[in-house]
């Protein structure tokens, strides 16, 4: 069998997405909307649920490719100024054309490293919750990648995933929580601030349970896609063209790993059982709410379609739905098909 081989670094999340000839980035702006959900339920003799719809998880592995990062300072403390001016800041750098990653990474001087463990740190009980669910659907995308890659006659290697609180030190640079849920191809890593996921409930209005292990399949995606040389290509070509063509190919990949995220979700079900009646649409409604149409219009009152780089709302919904409903990763091709068509 062979190995696919890894390809340049690339580091992706749902939303900003920033390209040179260095690397790619691509981060969750989050928005303050005062909107909360209300209602968790419990199910006697099964875990608490994070929310209304649980997947089926009771008796699956957690992924051993885990690493807890959760109250270390991670390298990123933010000099003049909290999260919150940060996400001011980069948000209307972003709106007026700019690169928000010269706000989330700072310039020289603007970050402090740090690897200290912040003595006061005590996670939740629902964060306890949450990172539970996160190694177990880490697992299922390591059992459903390594099956579907012995299939192409490849091995799989399954990535890392890194929970942390605040700030992190990536193989592709420093980040904060504010860009969200991101992939790096340099270390191969996800990582992820669980509390993203009580955001998604509350203010985004885009929780349950699938709507949350779409975000990680998702991210996972992006690590199939750099494992078959996808990101290396797609990286090389943005790096050459003019940016509102370079948004194009942005949109064609991340289409593509929202297909791969729903591919996983049929063969976890199909192997486990895992999905109830109600999952997949939470996941539909949480690609509805990242959508760029979607997220520039909370933002700013209006879309502006040139600067897309993730896809529009239903067109996320659309490749999601179509990888959950086939699960088959050869009709996946998000980049041969005109631009009006996908």
């Amino acid at each position: 069998m062979k190995c696919a081989e890894p390809q340049t670094p690339f580091i992706s999340s749902p939303k900003i997405l920033f390209h040179s000839k260095k690397n790619t980035f691509s981060g969750f702006l989050r928005y303050d909307n005062k909107s909360h959900l209300t209602g968790n339920t419990s199910c006697p003799g099964r875990e608490k649920p994070l929310n209304n719809n649980q997947m089926r998880l009771d008796g699956r592995r957690t992924s051993s490719n885990v690493e807890d990062r959760r109250g270390l300072s991670g390298g990123a403390k933010i000099a003049g100024g909290g999260i919150g001016g940060l996400i001011i800041a980069a948000l209307l750098i972003w709106i007026s054309g700019g690169n928000p990653l010269s706000v989330l990474n700072g310039s020289s001087g603007s970050f402090a490293t740090s690897n200290e463990i912040r003595s006061d740190y005590q996670p939740t009980e629902k964060e306890e919750q949450y990172a539970e669910f996160a190694k177990k659907i880490l697992a299922g995308t390591e059992d459903v990648w390594t099956e579907e890659f012995q299939k192409m006659g490849l091995t799989y290697r399954a990535p890392k995933m890194v929970l942390y609180t605040g700030s992190v030190k990536s193989g592709c640079g420093s980040a904060t929580s504010a860009v969200g849920p991101f992939y790096c191809s340099a270390d191969e890593t996800l990582y992820i601030d669980l509390s993203f996921f009580e955001q998604m409930e509350q203010q985004m209005k885009a929780g349950g349970d699938f709507a949350y292990a779409y975000v990680i399949a998702h991210e996972v995606g992006h690590h199939v896609q750099h494992l078959l040389g996808t990101l290396s290509q797609t990286h090389e070509q943005m790096a050459r063209l003019p940016e509102a063509e370079a948004n194009r190919i942005s949109v064609r990949t991340e289409l593509q790993a929202d297909y791969y995220a729903g591919v996983w979700a049929y063969h976890d079900n199909r192997m486990f059982g895992s999905l109830e009646p109600g999952d997949i649409e939470e996941g539909l409604n949480a690609a509805s709410k990242i959508g760029d149409d979607y997220l520039q219009k909370q933002a700013q009152g209006y879309a502006v379609p040139e600067t897309f780089n993730h896809g529009r709302s239903d067109q996320r919904v659309r490749w999601l739905e179509k990888g959950a409903r086939t699960g088959d990763i050869r009709s996946g091709d998000t980049f041969s098909p005109s631009y009006s068509d996908l």
